[in-house]
């Protein structure tokens, strides 16, 4: 297979949108080992999906049985967001545009693997983003794309780390690119000393059962565990605070793709997120990243964000979602009269006692009430 048509392939790329592209060749994944000790330390927390195939990591074959190259691609996102919310409460960069990347990336791979049977027919393909069992990191730095930073993102010179992976698998011998093997970090560990949770058990480990992106948006059927509750701050779903501070993000491009532009002025706050319907956010989210989290974890969520506000303006708000009939989001609301609470919310919980039935959510009441006392003793 000629250099020309990796050119065409290039050039086909940057016409669908792609910000990056290179090309790996079929191999074992480098990073399989790693992802094997990671799993074997706990650290994937309830992504059962992950230990449930892991062996389907070793080699892209699992995803395409006869697969020769991996065209690797890279799609940024906007890096800076409009922030004039009325309300406290942040989600993440990448889930604020108007559609779900996994559709939109998804589509344009699938044209980039059209092109690839125009220019060989016959051949075999398979588009992937972020669903198959791929190393895709591994295999963006076997493509020249980037190097692994401390906070386990690929980072690239030009792009910076925001951006989204997405592959085309095929049987055809592409010439592979030269990997990227340096890396560029340095001496540097901002994206570890900002970390609200300490989630980095060391430089290039991260533990997800800790990160406020794992907390908001994987670990959907449990209460957020308590002594991480203050390090979620503001987040409503997801985190980019080690993005943030890394200097290779400084000067990233702005998103030209309308569907992945952030829209912060129009997404909804803390307080929008714990007294939305199912239906209104069936209607307003369906087609976002922020589905698959789904309504009574992100209200979850928001009365954590309220409660970490400090701003007792929402603690009207907060007491009247003690009824709220759902568990996980009334003993989140509990957490947070605590910490916002004063003598007659110290009543309101003790009241609470009397109907509640979940074990759980009186010994969240009695936490709150402790709280509350450390300020209040007399109530």
């Amino acid at each position: 297979m000629s250099d020309s048509i990796k050119q065409k392939i290039t050039r086909r790329a940057e016409q669908l949108g792609f910000d990056l592209c290179g090309f790996a060749p079929a191999i074992s994944a480098t990073g399989f080992p790693y992802l094997q000790n990671w799993l074997s330390a706990g650290y994937a927390g309830q992504m059962q999906y992950l230990p449930n195939r892991e062996r389907a990591y070793k080699h892209p074959q699992s995803v395409l049985p006869a697969v020769r190259s991996i065209i690797m691609t890279a799609t940024c996102y906007s890096p800076t967001i409009p922030d004039d919310l009325s309300q406290p409460g942040r989600i993440a960069k990448y889930a604020q545009g108007e559609r779900d990347y996994h559709d939109v990336v998804r589509k344009r791979l699938k044209q980039l693997a059209d092109y690839l049977h125009e220019l060989s027919p016959g051949c075999l393909t398979r588009a992937v983003v972020d669903t198959a069992p791929l190393l895709e990191r591994d295999y963006a730095r076997l493509s020249g794309l980037g190097w692994f930073g401390k906070n386990t993102m690929l980072i690239n010179k030009r792009k910076g780390s925001n951006f989204f992976l997405g592959a085309v698998l095929c049987d055809l011998d592409l010439p592979p690119d030269v990997p990227f093997e340096t890396s560029h970090c340095g001496t540097c560990t901002r994206c570890l000393d900002v970390c609200p949770t300490d989630a980095f058990v060391e430089e290039y480990v991260l533990d997800a059962r800790r990160c406020v992106s794992y907390l908001t948006i994987e670990q959907r059927n449990e209460p957020i565990p308590l002594e991480l509750r203050l390090g979620i701050q503001d987040w409503l779903f997801g985190c980019d605070l080690c993005q943030e501070v890394c200097p290779w993000n400084r000067h990233a491009p702005t998103c030209g793709q309308p569907e992945l532009v952030a829209t912060a002025n129009r997404l909804p706050g803390a307080v929008d997120f714990l007294l939305m319907s199912d239906d209104e956010f069936r209607t307003r989210f369906k087609k976002t990243p922020l589905w698959r989290t789904g309504r009574i974890a992100l209200a979850r969520n928001a009365a954590i964000v309220l409660g970490n506000s400090q701003d007792s303006q929402y603690l009207d708000i907060l007491e009247h979602s003690l009824q709220n009939e759902n568990p996980l989001i009334r003993g989140a609301v509990v957490w947070a009269v605590g910490q916002l609470g004063n003598q007659s919310s110290w009543d309101k919980l003790q009241s609470m006692k009397e109907t509640e039935k979940e074990e759980s959510i009186l010994e969240e009441i009695r936490l709150a009430q402790q709280e509350i006392k450390k300020r209040f003793p007399h109530a």
